[in-house]
């Protein structure tokens, strides 16, 4: 009889088992779904990405400095051509 009882818990125990790494398996895939379908939605937005964004902010950030310098130089020469002096 205890032979019985023991089948069945262990039947018991290999169903449960195997229904939480059925459960595993669903989660991945719907993971991999939700992932897929928000890359998708991303790409359809035209969103750029975090590493382009600081390329460009860089590169901006450059450029404005380099035309505060620019309009310094022109300043200075403007002044420079109006002084009759010298």
């Amino acid at each position: 009889m205890s032979t019985g009882t023991n089948r069945i818990l262990d039947d018991f125990a290999k169903l449960m088992t195997d229904a939480a790494g059925a459960a595993q398996g669903v989660r991945r895939e719907m993971e991999t779904v939700f992932r897929a379908q928000g890359e998708r939605l991303l790409n359809s937005m035209d969103v750029v990405k975090r590493e382009e964004f600081e390329a460009v902010r860089d590169m901006a950030i450059k450029a404005r400095d380099e035309n505060d310098a620019l309009l310094a130089r022109i300043a200075a020469l403007e002044a420079r051509l109006s002084d009759p002096a010298q």
